[in-house]
């Protein structure tokens, strides 16, 4: 794929998957998690140049920088999101605030590497960015996963609270 098409396509999924956490989410641990994580990850490792030949030890570097980044913001996201247990069992999910700022700060800290890599003569593909936001949403995803199955286990109802979250505890859902 063209850097173009990557780029509409790094766009196109951070829109999506942004605009669907701000809204209340049913968590179906049974479902697959881990599969657009995943197929993201695999067009990045398949287009060339992740690495720039001509320096070779700084890309490195800069991709590993850019892959502890990814962890990090899904880590923070997945625990900055609100979960609740309905009565009837269903746990739900909504980002915060707190939510919102990290990804402002992740998007900062990946616009200054880079910066720094485009300073130093380093060519980057897009490729490495999209290989970060598998591993963001692989690690949210499945830290949101684990803490669902954590308060569906429990018999009742569980309200976790978020760091950051300033929401009323009320318990809704959306109409169909």
């Amino acid at each position: 794929m063209s850097g173009l098409v990557d780029g509409f396509l790094i766009a196109a999924v951070v829109v999506v998957v942004v605009a669907r956490q701000f809204r209340a989410q049913r968590i179906d641990t049974e479902r697959r998690w881990w599969l657009l994580p995943v197929v993201l990850g695999f067009v990045a490792l398949r287009e060339p140049g992740l690495i720039d030949a001509h320096h070779h030890t700084a890309s490195v570097a800069l991709l590993t920088v850019e892959l502890l980044i990814g962890l990090t913001i899904g880590a923070a996201w997945a625990w900055t999101s609100r979960i609740w247990t309905e009565p009837d069992g269903a746990v739900w999910s909504k980002s915060t605030k707190a939510s919102g700022l990290v990804w402002l700060i992740g998007i900062a800290l990946r616009v200054g590497l880079y910066a720094f890599g485009a300073a130093l003569g380093i060519h980057q593909e897009s490729s490495a960015l999209l290989l970060a936001l598998a591993a963001t949403l692989l690690v949210r995803s499945g830290i949101l996963a684990w803490r669902a199955q954590s308060s569906s286990s429990r018999t009742a109802p569980v309200r976790g609270a978020a760091y950051g979250d300033d929401m009323p505890r009320r318990a809704w859902k959306e109409r169909v």
